[in-house]
């Protein structure tokens, strides 16, 4: 994607790179929705289960100025989608073991403790973009195809899927709003029936990544400042559309929203929506899945495992 007023993070305040990355990655999700498809693509399965039945009343059907608004890493997809991303780019040699059992650190690390740790994410970005540096942009979407069949299909939450595909029942758009390179999300998106999505955009020239952000990643205030830019030029209220996440740090964007979901919420975001009165929904657990009706047990081996492997990596590491 071509650059779009990039201007370094010394000259503009972390505010206003919050805004410009929000408006970049709104352009950008809208320029992708409203592309012909070169490539058409059959949407998944939904996954099974459905929203819970006291709730008839939501999403609205034929409701055009409600949307919905999906953070992708825990809530729709259990890990991270760059980590998995990156164990595609490993298996093609884009970069050394070293850098692998970096990611494979980070993954277990997102899976053990469940949230998004700051400096765990940041530095998970600085690899990326250090690695697809000088990497046509059309390169990098034909791999993500691939990653996307070994790493993620078998990793998207069911009950997440639908409540997705309800809001696409009803005639609504649905949008990932996530931290991971726009073009993987774009990539899932697409993969799974949805809208389109809203993610870090990474500044090209002539279709090459320079190793550059526009703004910041769309993180915390930067995914509300995304939502917002997107739901002004579709013409949507916030008041009638839902936002779903798993961690605090999106509570600016669930702010936004008349219909705001905690999905298998961090601590911090489950306090924060018991005190509001937000809906809560958590796929991690049989105990929860069996009350909503939608299986969980796929994640169990996941999380088990990711715990392992944190286990004996920081055993590692001492």
């Amino acid at each position: 994607m071509a650059a779009l007023g990039w201007l370094t993070p010394r000259r503009r305040s972390a505010t206003a790179r919050s805004v410009l990355a929000g408006e970049a990655a709104a352009e950008a999700a809208r320029r992708a929705s409203l592309a012909p498809d070169d490539s058409p693509l059959l949407a998944e399965a939904p996954g099974t289960g459905a929203p819970e039945a006291e709730e008839p009343a939501f999403p609205v059907a034929g409701d055009d100025r409600a949307a919905a608004f999906f953070d992708l890493d825990n809530t729709v997809m259990q890990g991270a989608a760059i980590f998995h991303f990156g164990r595609g780019l490993y298996k093609r040699k884009f970069f050394q073991r070293r850098e692998l059992t970096r990611f494979a650190w980070q993954q277990a690390w997102f899976r053990l403790a469940g949230v998004e740790d700051p400096e765990h994410m940041q530095d998970a970005r600085d690899s990326a973009l250090s690695i697809v540096k000088g990497h046509r942009v059309s390169e990098l979407m034909s791999i993500g195809e691939e990653i996307y069949d070994e790493y993620m299909a078998d990793r998207i939450w069911p009950g997440t899927r639908a409540l997705a595909q309800a809001h696409l029942d009803a005639g609504q758009k649905v949008w990932l709003v996530t931290a991971a390179p726009v073009e993987t999300a774009t990539i899932i998106a697409r993969r799974l029936g949805l809208t389109g999505a809203l993610g870090t955009v990474a500044e090209s020239v002539d279709g090459v990544y320079t190793g550059r952000l526009v703004g910041e990643p769309l993180h915390g205030p930067a995914k509300a400042e995304a939502v917002r830019a997107l739901a002004a030029a579709e013409g949507l209220d916030l008041e009638r559309c839902a936002a779903y996440s798993d961690s605090h740090n999106d509570i600016p964007m669930l702010s936004l929203v008349g219909h705001p979901y905690a999905i298998n919420p961090d601590t911090k975001l489950r306090k924060h929506a018991r005190a509001l009165d937000w809906r809560l929904r958590d796929y991690r657990t049989g105990r929860k899945a069996a009350k909503v009706g939608i299986p969980a047990a796929a994640g169990v081996g996941a999380l088990a495992g990711g715990t392992a492997a944190a286990v004996a990596l920081h055993r590692r590491r001492r």
